[in-house]
C-alpha cells in the first residue's frame, strides 16, 4: 500500500509522487499540483485545487464486496497536510497537523511522520494499526490494510496492528532503506538492494528473495512490485488482472501498487499502468510532468 520516506532521505527508496488505491490512482506533478483518476464516489479524486504538494498517498484495501471507498492525502511543502475522500473513521482529519515530513495512507487511516521522527495517526485503530505513539527515530512509514510498519534511522523495523499471517514479524530486519505493507504481507528493501518479505506466502507476493539491485518497491494487496537500478520493473504475486505484467517497462524511477493495479513512473514524467481498469484507474495516458520531489 501507500508508503513514503521522509524528504531528504538517502536512496530513492519509495515514491511520494505516485499513489494507488483500491479504485483510483494519484500523481504529484513537478509544479506541485495533483492528478487523479478512477472512482471518486467518496470524493477521493477531488484534488484539482491542491497546490504546493510535495507528496501524495492513497488509502488502499484488498478487493472485496464490502470495500471500495477510499481517501487521498497530500503533503504540502510547508509541512501541513490535506485530505479528501471517505472520512468514516476520521482518516481525513489532518487539518491540524504541522511539521510533517512524510505521509502514508491505509484502509481507513492516515499516518504522518514528523521531523523529530515521531508519528501521528488518525482513523481506524481497532486492530492496533494506529498504536504508533511510542515509535521514535522513524524515517519511513507504510500502511497496509490492518497493519502499519516503519523503518528507524538505524535501519531496523517496527510494526503494529493485525498479525494474522505474521506480517508484523519484522523485528529482526536490519539495514533497511524502505518498507511497504500490503494486505497480509510486508516487504522491506535493504541498503544492498536486496528485498525481504514476511507474511502470507500463498499468493506469491513474498517471493522476492531473488531480486537484486532494487532501488524502490511497493506492496499491493496480493502482489509486490519493485524498480531496479537500471530502470527495469519486477513483480511477484497474484496476477489475476495482469497487475504483475511490468517486465517490459523501461526507464522507471518509481512504482505504486494498488489492490489489483500497478503504476510506474518513467524518468520523463509519464506514467505506465498494468492491471485492473474497471474504475478507469489506469487511464493515465494523458498524464505528464509527474515528478519525484
Amino acid at each position: 500500500m501507500s508508503r513514503t520516506r521522509a524528504q531528504g532521505g538517502g536512496m530513492l527508496a519509495n515514491s511520494s509522487a505516485l499513489a494507488a488505491g483500491r479504485r483510483h490512482s494519484v500523481g504529484r506533478r513537478r509544479d506541485g499540483t495533483v492528478l487523479a483518476v478512477g472512482n471518486s464516489a467518496a470524493a477521493e479524486c477531488r484534488v484539482e485545487q491542491w497546490e504546493d504538494i510535495a507528496a501524495v498517498a492513497a488509502g488502499n484495501v484488498h478487493t472485496a464486496t464490502n470495500t471500495g471507498r477510499s481517501h487521498t492525502v497530500g503533503l504540502r511543502s510547508d509541512g501541513t497536510v490535506l485530505a479528501t475522500g471517505w472520512n468514516g473513521d476520521g482518516q481525513c482529519d489532518v487539518a491540524g497537523w504541522r511539521g510533517v515530513t512524510a505521509v502514508t495512507a491505509g484502509w481507513r487511516r492516515t499516518l504522518g511522520l514528523l521531523a523529530n521522527g515521531r508519528v501521528l495517526a488518525v482513523g481506524r485503530s481497532a486492530e492496533g494499526q494506529c498504536d504508533v505513539q511510542s515509535w521514535r527515530e522513524m524515517v519511513v512509514l507504510s500502511c497496509g490494510d490492518w497493519h502499519s510498519v516503519g523503518v528507524r534511522s538505524d535501519g531496523s523495523a517496527l510494526a503494529a496492528g493485525n498479525n494474522l499471517r505474521g506480517q508484523c514479524a519484522v523485528e529482526g530486519w536490519r539495514d533497511l532503506a524502505a518498507i511497504a505493507a500490503g494486505y497480509l504481507h510486508t516487504v522491506g528493501l535493504r541498503a544492498d538492494g536486496r528485498a525481504v518479505a514476511i507474511g502470507e506466502r500463498a499468493t506469491g507476493a513474498c517471493a522476492v528473495d531473488e531480486w537484486e539491485d532494487v532501488v524502490a518497491l511497493d506492496a499491493g494487496s496480493y502482489h509486490t512490485v519493485g524498480v531496479t537500478a537500471s530502470g527495469r520493473s519486477v513483480a511477484a504475486g497474484d496476477n489475476s488482472y495482469g497487475q504483475c505484467e511490468v517486465g517490459d517497462w523501461r526507464d522507471i524511477v518509481a512504482v505504486a501498487a494498488g489492490s489489483t493495479h500497478t503504476l510506474g513512473l518513467r524518468a520523463n514524467g509519464t506514467v505506465v499502468t498494468a492491471g485492473n481498469n474497471a474504475d478507469r484507474q489506469c487511464e493515465v495516458d494523458a498524464w505528464s510532468g509527474v515528478h519525484l520531489p
